[in-house]
Protein backbone atom coordinates (compact mmCIF):
# COMPACT_ATOMS: atom_id res chain seq x y z
CA UNK A 1 0.00 0.00 0.00
CA UNK A 2 2.91 2.40 1.05
CA UNK A 3 4.27 1.91 -2.65
CA UNK A 4 1.26 2.52 -4.52
CA UNK A 5 0.60 5.84 -2.26
CA UNK A 6 4.22 6.61 -2.94
CA UNK A 7 3.36 6.45 -6.88
CA UNK A 8 0.56 8.42 -6.40
CA UNK A 9 2.58 11.32 -4.76
CA UNK A 10 5.10 10.67 -7.62
CA UNK A 11 2.13 11.14 -10.16
CA UNK A 12 0.57 14.54 -8.82
CA UNK A 13 4.43 15.77 -8.54
CA UNK A 14 5.90 15.36 -11.46
CA UNK A 15 2.29 15.41 -13.59
CA UNK A 16 1.26 18.87 -12.15
CA UNK A 17 5.14 20.33 -12.46
CA UNK A 18 5.56 19.09 -16.15
CA UNK A 19 1.99 21.22 -16.87
CA UNK A 20 3.04 24.17 -15.15
CA UNK A 21 6.29 24.17 -17.34
CA UNK A 22 4.73 23.82 -20.44
CA UNK A 23 1.87 26.46 -19.77
CA UNK A 24 4.77 28.93 -18.29
CA UNK A 25 7.15 28.28 -21.14
CA UNK A 26 5.04 28.65 -23.85
CA UNK A 27 3.23 32.03 -22.29
CA UNK A 28 6.91 33.78 -22.19
CA UNK A 29 7.37 32.09 -25.94
CA UNK A 30 4.60 34.57 -26.83
CA UNK A 31 5.36 37.43 -24.38
CA UNK A 32 4.45 40.85 -26.10
CA UNK A 33 7.33 42.80 -27.29
CA UNK A 34 8.31 45.39 -25.19
CA UNK A 35 7.70 49.47 -26.53
CA UNK A 36 11.91 49.17 -27.69
CA UNK A 37 11.21 46.23 -29.73
CA UNK A 38 12.20 46.40 -33.42
CA UNK A 39 9.31 46.26 -36.03
CA UNK A 40 11.32 44.05 -38.03
CA UNK A 41 10.73 41.19 -35.28
CA UNK A 42 7.84 38.51 -36.53
CA UNK A 43 4.48 38.61 -34.55
CA UNK A 44 4.49 35.09 -33.55
CA UNK A 45 6.61 35.63 -30.90
CA UNK A 46 9.65 33.54 -29.50
CA UNK A 47 12.27 36.35 -30.62
CA UNK A 48 13.19 37.20 -27.55
CA UNK A 49 12.92 33.77 -25.75
CA UNK A 50 15.57 32.04 -23.92
CA UNK A 51 14.35 28.72 -21.46
CA UNK A 52 14.73 28.85 -18.21
CA UNK A 53 15.10 25.91 -15.60
CA UNK A 54 11.88 27.75 -13.42
CA UNK A 55 9.45 30.71 -14.31
CA UNK A 56 7.89 32.23 -11.36
CA UNK A 57 4.49 32.93 -10.57
CA UNK A 58 3.01 36.35 -12.02
CA UNK A 59 1.61 37.47 -8.82
CA UNK A 60 2.00 40.75 -6.55
CA UNK A 61 0.90 41.41 -3.13
CA UNK A 62 2.28 41.96 0.47
CA UNK A 63 3.31 38.07 0.03
CA UNK A 64 4.51 38.36 -3.87
CA UNK A 65 7.90 36.28 -3.16
CA UNK A 66 6.36 33.42 -1.10
CA UNK A 67 3.47 33.07 -3.74
CA UNK A 68 5.72 33.58 -6.93
CA UNK A 69 7.92 30.81 -5.81
CA UNK A 70 5.24 28.56 -4.14
CA UNK A 71 5.80 26.04 -7.22
CA UNK A 72 9.53 25.83 -6.26
CA UNK A 73 9.02 25.11 -2.68
CA UNK A 74 6.35 22.28 -3.54
CA UNK A 75 8.93 20.94 -5.99
CA UNK A 76 11.52 21.06 -3.19
CA UNK A 77 9.00 19.44 -0.98
CA UNK A 78 7.96 16.78 -3.23
CA UNK A 79 12.28 16.04 -3.67
CA UNK A 80 12.49 15.74 -0.07
CA UNK A 81 10.14 13.23 0.52
CA UNK A 82 11.23 11.37 -2.72
CA UNK A 83 14.72 11.41 -1.32
CA UNK A 84 13.77 10.05 2.26
CA UNK A 85 11.71 7.27 0.11
CA UNK A 86 14.40 5.81 -1.62
CA UNK A 87 17.15 6.10 0.83
CA UNK A 88 15.33 4.80 4.38
CA UNK A 89 12.04 3.46 3.30
CA UNK A 90 12.84 1.57 0.78
CA UNK A 91 14.22 -1.84 2.30
CA UNK A 92 13.64 -4.65 -0.19
CA UNK A 93 16.89 -5.83 -0.65
CA UNK A 94 17.43 -6.75 -4.47
CA UNK A 95 16.71 -2.97 -4.58
CA UNK A 96 18.18 -1.44 -2.07
CA UNK A 97 21.80 -0.23 -3.94
CA UNK A 98 19.62 1.29 -7.30
CA UNK A 99 17.43 3.12 -4.62
CA UNK A 100 20.22 4.58 -3.18
CA UNK A 101 21.45 5.47 -6.71
CA UNK A 102 18.16 7.37 -7.16
CA UNK A 103 18.09 9.35 -3.69
CA UNK A 104 21.49 10.47 -4.98
CA UNK A 105 20.55 11.13 -8.44
CA UNK A 106 17.03 13.15 -6.53
CA UNK A 107 19.56 14.96 -3.98
CA UNK A 108 21.00 16.25 -7.16
CA UNK A 109 17.77 17.72 -8.15
CA UNK A 110 17.21 18.90 -4.75
CA UNK A 111 20.42 21.15 -4.70
CA UNK A 112 19.62 22.94 -7.95
CA UNK A 113 16.21 23.64 -6.89
CA UNK A 114 17.56 24.98 -3.96
CA UNK A 115 20.30 27.34 -6.12
CA UNK A 116 17.03 28.57 -7.82
CA UNK A 117 16.48 30.75 -4.51
CA UNK A 118 19.78 32.02 -3.76
CA UNK A 119 20.54 35.99 -4.62
CA UNK A 120 23.03 34.54 -6.85
CA UNK A 121 21.63 31.40 -8.69
CA UNK A 122 23.66 29.23 -11.02
CA UNK A 123 23.21 29.98 -15.06
CA UNK A 124 20.52 28.34 -16.56
CA UNK A 125 22.80 26.57 -19.20
CA UNK A 126 24.78 25.08 -16.27
CA UNK A 127 21.51 24.17 -14.67
CA UNK A 128 19.98 22.52 -17.97
CA UNK A 129 23.44 20.75 -17.81
CA UNK A 130 23.94 19.21 -14.32
CA UNK A 131 19.90 18.40 -15.06
CA UNK A 132 20.71 16.42 -17.69
CA UNK A 133 23.40 14.16 -15.78
CA UNK A 134 20.61 13.64 -13.04
CA UNK A 135 17.98 12.81 -15.60
CA UNK A 136 21.30 10.24 -17.17
CA UNK A 137 21.42 8.82 -13.61
CA UNK A 138 17.73 8.06 -13.10
CA UNK A 139 18.40 6.50 -17.23
CA UNK A 140 21.17 4.00 -15.86
CA UNK A 141 19.39 3.57 -12.41
CA UNK A 142 16.07 2.46 -14.12
CA UNK A 143 17.53 0.24 -16.96
CA UNK A 144 20.22 -1.17 -15.17
CA UNK A 145 18.04 -3.03 -11.82
CA UNK A 146 15.76 -5.12 -12.65
CA UNK A 147 13.48 -7.73 -10.38
CA UNK A 148 10.38 -9.03 -11.82
CA UNK A 149 9.23 -9.08 -15.06
CA UNK A 150 6.29 -6.50 -14.90
CA UNK A 151 8.06 -4.50 -12.67
CA UNK A 152 11.04 -4.59 -15.49
CA UNK A 153 9.37 -3.65 -18.24
CA UNK A 154 7.82 -0.46 -16.10
CA UNK A 155 11.63 0.43 -15.17
CA UNK A 156 12.54 0.29 -19.05
CA UNK A 157 9.72 1.98 -20.21
CA UNK A 158 10.46 4.52 -17.25
CA UNK A 159 14.17 4.72 -18.36
CA UNK A 160 13.71 5.35 -22.21
CA UNK A 161 11.30 8.89 -20.39
CA UNK A 162 14.70 9.45 -18.44
CA UNK A 163 16.44 9.56 -21.50
CA UNK A 164 14.35 11.35 -23.52
CA UNK A 165 14.47 14.40 -20.94
CA UNK A 166 18.20 13.56 -20.09
CA UNK A 167 18.44 14.77 -24.41
CA UNK A 168 16.03 17.78 -24.29
CA UNK A 169 17.77 19.13 -21.23
CA UNK A 170 21.09 18.75 -22.64
CA UNK A 171 20.01 20.51 -25.68
CA UNK A 172 19.10 23.38 -23.56
CA UNK A 173 22.38 23.72 -21.69
CA UNK A 174 23.75 24.21 -25.59
CA UNK A 175 21.06 26.04 -27.53
CA UNK A 176 18.57 28.09 -24.84
CA UNK A 177 16.20 29.58 -27.50
CA UNK A 178 14.70 26.13 -28.35
CA UNK A 179 11.70 26.60 -27.46
CA UNK A 180 10.35 22.58 -28.73
CA UNK A 181 13.37 21.30 -26.59
CA UNK A 182 11.85 22.70 -23.40
CA UNK A 183 8.61 22.07 -24.75
CA UNK A 184 9.38 18.39 -24.70
CA UNK A 185 11.38 18.42 -21.76
CA UNK A 186 8.33 19.85 -19.77
CA UNK A 187 6.29 17.06 -21.66
CA UNK A 188 8.57 14.22 -20.91
CA UNK A 189 8.55 15.50 -16.75
CA UNK A 190 4.43 15.01 -17.29
CA UNK A 191 4.84 12.12 -18.99
CA UNK A 192 7.17 10.58 -16.19
CA UNK A 193 4.78 11.14 -13.66
CA UNK A 194 2.08 9.37 -15.66
CA UNK A 195 3.79 6.44 -16.00
CA UNK A 196 4.78 6.63 -12.42
CA UNK A 197 1.07 6.36 -11.72
CA UNK A 198 0.30 3.77 -14.30
CA UNK A 199 3.45 1.53 -12.38
CA UNK A 200 2.36 1.92 -9.36
CA UNK A 201 -1.32 0.86 -10.65
CA UNK A 202 0.24 -2.12 -12.53
CA UNK A 203 2.01 -3.90 -10.24
CA UNK A 204 0.47 -3.18 -6.93
CA UNK A 205 -3.97 -2.70 -7.53
CA UNK A 206 -5.10 -6.66 -8.31
CA UNK A 207 -7.59 -5.27 -11.09
CA UNK A 208 -5.24 -3.18 -13.11
CA UNK A 209 -2.26 -6.34 -12.91
CA UNK A 210 -2.72 -8.58 -16.41
CA UNK A 211 -3.93 -11.34 -16.70
CA UNK A 212 -1.74 -14.31 -15.88
CA UNK A 213 0.19 -12.14 -13.80
CA UNK A 214 0.30 -12.31 -9.70
CA UNK A 215 2.12 -10.26 -6.75
CA UNK A 216 4.42 -12.60 -5.11
CA UNK A 217 3.55 -12.46 -1.43
CA UNK A 218 6.57 -13.82 -0.19
CA UNK A 219 8.66 -10.82 -1.79
CA UNK A 220 8.98 -7.04 0.66
CA UNK A 221 8.63 -5.46 -2.35
CA UNK A 222 5.41 -6.54 -3.80
CA UNK A 223 6.93 -7.57 -7.09
CA UNK A 224 4.77 -8.91 -9.79
CA UNK A 225 5.49 -12.25 -11.73
CA UNK A 226 4.25 -14.07 -14.75
CA UNK A 227 4.07 -17.73 -14.44
CA UNK A 228 3.68 -18.25 -18.41
CA UNK A 229 5.67 -16.76 -21.38
CA UNK A 230 2.78 -16.22 -22.85
CA UNK A 231 1.53 -14.43 -20.16
CA UNK A 232 4.84 -12.34 -19.64
CA UNK A 233 4.57 -11.29 -23.83
CA UNK A 234 0.87 -10.48 -23.03
CA UNK A 235 1.58 -8.12 -20.57
CA UNK A 236 4.75 -6.41 -21.90
CA UNK A 237 2.60 -5.87 -25.10
CA UNK A 238 -0.16 -4.11 -22.57
CA UNK A 239 1.87 -1.95 -20.67
CA UNK A 240 3.45 -0.80 -24.16
CA UNK A 241 0.23 0.14 -25.52
CA UNK A 242 -0.35 1.82 -22.53
CA UNK A 243 2.70 3.86 -22.49
CA UNK A 244 1.82 4.84 -26.07
CA UNK A 245 -1.79 6.42 -24.96
CA UNK A 246 -0.10 8.30 -22.26
CA UNK A 247 2.42 9.73 -24.61
CA UNK A 248 -0.41 10.61 -27.63
CA UNK A 249 -2.20 12.13 -24.25
CA UNK A 250 0.47 14.62 -23.57
CA UNK A 251 1.21 15.28 -26.90
CA UNK A 252 -2.29 16.38 -26.96
CA UNK A 253 -1.62 18.64 -24.02
CA UNK A 254 1.13 20.44 -24.94
CA UNK A 255 -0.67 20.99 -28.53
CA UNK A 256 -3.81 22.27 -26.20
CA UNK A 257 -1.53 24.27 -24.22
CA UNK A 258 0.27 25.27 -27.32
CA UNK A 259 -3.08 26.55 -29.25
CA UNK A 260 -4.71 28.00 -25.69
CA UNK A 261 -1.89 30.58 -25.37
CA UNK A 262 -1.25 31.53 -29.14
CA UNK A 263 -5.27 32.40 -28.87
CA UNK A 264 -5.14 34.29 -25.71
CA UNK A 265 -1.84 35.84 -26.70
CA UNK A 266 -2.90 36.72 -29.86
CA UNK A 267 -0.70 35.08 -31.99
CA UNK A 268 -1.68 35.22 -35.90
CA UNK A 269 -3.62 38.06 -35.65
CA UNK A 270 -3.40 41.49 -36.83
CA UNK A 271 -2.06 43.46 -34.12
CA UNK A 272 -0.50 46.51 -33.40
CA UNK A 273 2.96 47.22 -31.37
CA UNK A 274 2.90 50.07 -28.81
CA UNK A 275 5.56 52.27 -29.69
CA UNK A 276 6.74 50.14 -33.04
CA UNK A 277 7.37 52.10 -36.60
CA UNK A 278 5.36 50.51 -39.47
CA UNK A 279 6.50 50.23 -42.93
CA UNK A 280 5.33 52.32 -45.82
CA UNK A 281 2.93 50.32 -48.06
CA UNK A 282 3.60 50.26 -52.05
CA UNK A 283 1.67 52.60 -53.98
CA UNK A 284 3.42 52.74 -57.24
CA UNK A 285 4.39 49.77 -59.53
CA UNK A 286 7.96 48.47 -60.49
CA UNK A 287 8.37 50.43 -62.81
CA UNK A 288 7.54 53.73 -61.53
CA UNK A 289 5.75 55.39 -64.85
CA UNK A 290 2.41 55.39 -62.99
CA UNK A 291 3.58 57.15 -60.41
CA UNK A 292 5.17 59.67 -62.51
CA UNK A 293 2.15 60.14 -64.27
CA UNK A 294 0.06 60.83 -61.47
CA UNK A 295 2.53 63.48 -59.61
CA UNK A 296 2.35 65.40 -63.10
CA UNK A 297 -1.30 65.55 -63.33
CA UNK A 298 -1.96 66.94 -59.57
CA UNK A 299 0.81 69.30 -60.43
CA UNK A 300 -1.14 70.45 -63.03
CA UNK A 301 -4.29 70.82 -61.19
CA UNK A 302 -2.61 72.86 -58.36
CA UNK A 303 -1.36 75.00 -60.80
CA UNK A 304 -4.86 75.74 -62.73
CA UNK A 305 -6.28 76.20 -59.34
CA UNK A 306 -3.98 79.06 -58.51
CA UNK A 307 -3.98 80.82 -61.74
CA UNK A 308 -8.29 80.61 -60.89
Amino acid sequence: MALLLYHIFAFFALFSYGIYHLVSATRSFFKPFSPSSSSSRPAAGGADYIARPYYTLPVSGHRHHFLSHLPLYLAILSVILSIIHHAFLSSAAPNRFASLQTAAALLLFLLLAVSLLLPLPLPPDLIFLLASLSFAILYSVSSAYQTSDLQSKCESLSSTVSATSAAFALALALHPRLFLADLALAASVSLQGLWALQTGLSLYVEGFIPEGCHRLLDVSDGSTRCELEESRIRAAALLDLAFVLHAAFVAVVAVAVYAAVAWTSGSGLPRRHNGGSYDALPTCSSSGGLCDLDHVQMKAIAKNSLQA
